[in-house]
């Protein structure tokens, strides 16, 4: 009986970290510069549900630092081919109608190739914000800016 308790409490004591006559641990340290830490924004994005079913475009945005300004690439895929689609980062969150962040002309259409996919960057002459809410949309066509055939929300970098 005595074993089985020893054993326990040793069990327990390891389970939850070491104990003081292991040594002491010297914690966790968080660095923005390690492995697996973000130092852009980034966005997953997706065909609103309203065109779920008629469309189904996918695909990605990055933004991020760029000597005194920023840089944003955008990727799609499942797209249809020969497609034009103009893409501009906003303020606010996805569904929203907030206005384009920096110079719209900055903001190249995406050409769709014949496999559905099309990437485009965007020099920005603005640096990479620190908060606040982002979001990528992808229109229909330059002549039917008001459909959004994707859109997503940026997520801010791990500091």
């Amino acid at each position: 009986m005595r074993m089985s308790i020893k054993f326990t409490l040793v069990a327990l004591c390891l389970s939850v970290g070491g104990c003081a006559m292991y040594g002491k641990s010297s914690g966790t340290e968080i660095s923005d510069s390690g492995p697996g830490m973000r130092n852009d924004w980034t966005a997953t994005l997706v065909t609103p549900s309203t065109l779920s079913g008629a469309v189904q475009v996918r695909g990605t945005a990055n933004w991020m630092h760029d000597g005194s300004g920023s840089k944003v690439m955008v990727s799609i895929s499942n797209a249809t081919p020969g497609g034009r689609h103009p893409w501009h980062i906003h303020s606010g969150r996805c569904g929203g109608n907030g206005p384009i962040v920096g110079d719209p002309s900055a903001y190249k259409a995406l050409e769709v190739n014949g496999d559905g996919n099309a990437n485009e960057n965007a020099s920005l002459s603005m640096p990479l914000p620190s908060m606040s809410d982002y979001y990528v949309n992808i229109h229909a066509s330059p002549e039917n800016m008001g459909t959004i055939i994707a859109c997503g929300n940026l997520a801010a970098p791990v500091r």
